[in-house]
């Protein structure tokens, strides 16, 4: 068991120190540009990949920091530099976790280096489970997958919604029910391979924020895949399938089992956005003079300041817990790793706010980065988990008791 600390080691400042050299001299000169553009940002995610910033190799070195840091401290600093050229970038990630989480080591090595391609040719993933009439509420998934023995494939048709990366990906990681008796226990994730029949995206997104990652619906008519494409295999999901119709405890649902993986690292994304429009929004107010003064000179906005310093600070304590325990299988007892996301979250709501106000009119444009990062940061409130839901699970896990 690996002792939590404050103290970063070498690697990891030495890490932090990479990733903000990157988001501060390519990502975030590129992020209007390309928030504009609505596009993705395909010549930034190739800086990324020749450099190793962008890849399986990364992902896996970060994952195995024992403290459960580096990936948090990454994610930061990328998103310090842009959110959408940011989620650009590490939206390849939630198909890789949902991989990790339940497929096996065979899987892993065939399709996790396929979800990013190399540097000369980089691809992304797309990690599909939400759907129109089940979002928070993944019981009522209608996506179905039925198997056809005498071919070993597995028929997958229905819709996905809001799919980061979704038709444009190389490898497609979606959620389906097998049994849709048994509600969310009766789901299964599966690996739809590149160039796969039947499986189309949408027209990309139009969004409020992270315009630079590209989003859209992803329909599956009759999407035939080999049987291996089933993580974890036909005889584990037998045997977990059998354990949920007689009523006996289950070891989980697929896509949550992703998203706990992945909330310390999405709390760490909203994190870089709130310090960037802290830091912004700072270094303004010492300019900024009105009245034969620096508007920080005003308590009004040194306090507001400071408030936005300590929500950022206390908010980074709960990601890093949860990202520690998460890394040493410390159980979240009480719904950690959905406080984190939560607190980070609605902090970068308030923070990036604060920073338009601060700037008043000039925050209202487009010529300070601060509305752009207001903009992008009302998502972290809602994907992986709205606020409520994640409430939900922390009131669930202190009260031991099943509260709707």
């Amino acid at each position: 068991m690996v002792e939590f600390s404050l103290d970063l080691n070498e690697e990891q400042r030495d890490l932090r120190e990479w990733v903000h050299g990157f988001a501060r001299d390519v990502v975030r000169p590129a992020g209007a540009e390309w928030d504009a553009r609505e596009e993705t940002p395909w010549p930034v995610i190739q800086e990324a990949a020749k450099i190793g910033l962008y890849g399986f190799e990364f992902l896996a070195n970060t994952w195995a920091d024992p403290t459960g840091l580096s990936l948090c401290l990454s994610n930061e600093e990328l998103f310090w530099g842009d959110a959408g050229i940011g989620m650009a970038i590490f939206g390849t990630s939630l198909a890789v976790a949902a991989i990790y989480a339940s497929g096996t080591p065979d899987q892993m090595l065939e399709w996790v280096p396929q979800c990013f391609g190399d540097a000369s040719d980089p691809k992304v993933a797309a990690f599909c489970t939400t759907e129109p009439e089940a979002g928070s509420d993944v019981g009522s998934m209608r996506t179905r997958a039925r198997y056809d023995q005498d071919k070993d494939e597995w028929v997958i048709s229905g819709q996905k919604a809001f799919a980061t990366n979704g038709g444009i990906a190389n490898v497609h990681v979606v959620t389906a029910s097998v049994d849709p008796q048994l509600g969310s226990r009766g789901q299964a994730a599966f690996i739809v391979p590149p160039g796969t029949a039947g499986l189309n995206g949408s027209r990309k997104l139009k969004k409020l924020g992270l315009r630079a990652s590209h989003t859209a619906d992803v329909f599956l008519d009759e999407v035939r895949v080999p049987g291996r494409c089933l993580l974890g295999g036909k005889e584990a999901l037998d045997a977990r399938l059998a354990r949920a119709r007689e009523g006996r405890k289950a070891q989980g649902q697929a896509a949550m089992r992703t998203f706990e993986l992945s909330r310390p690292a999405v709390g760490a994304q909203a994190l870089g956005v709130a310090r960037a429009a802290y830091e912004y929004a700072l270094e303004y107010a010492k300019g900024r003079v009105q009245f034969g003064r620096p508007i920080i000179e005003n308590q009004s906005i040194a306090f507001a300041l400071a408030d936005m310093k300590m929500e950022i600070d206390a908010a980074r304590l709960l990601v890093w817990r949860a990202a520690w325990m998460g890394r040493n299988n410390r159980p979240f007892e009480a719904g950690e790793g959905s406080m984190s996301k939560l607190k980070a979250g609605e902090v970068a709501v308030a923070v990036t706010e604060k920073a338009v106000q601060i700037l008043g009119g000039a925050g209202f444009v487009r010529e300070h980065p601060v509305e752009r990062w207001y903009r992008d940061a009302k998502i972290y409130t809602i994907f992986e988990g709205t606020s409520e839901i994640q409430r939900l699970v922390v009131a669930r896990a202190i009260a031991g008791v099943y509260i709707r």
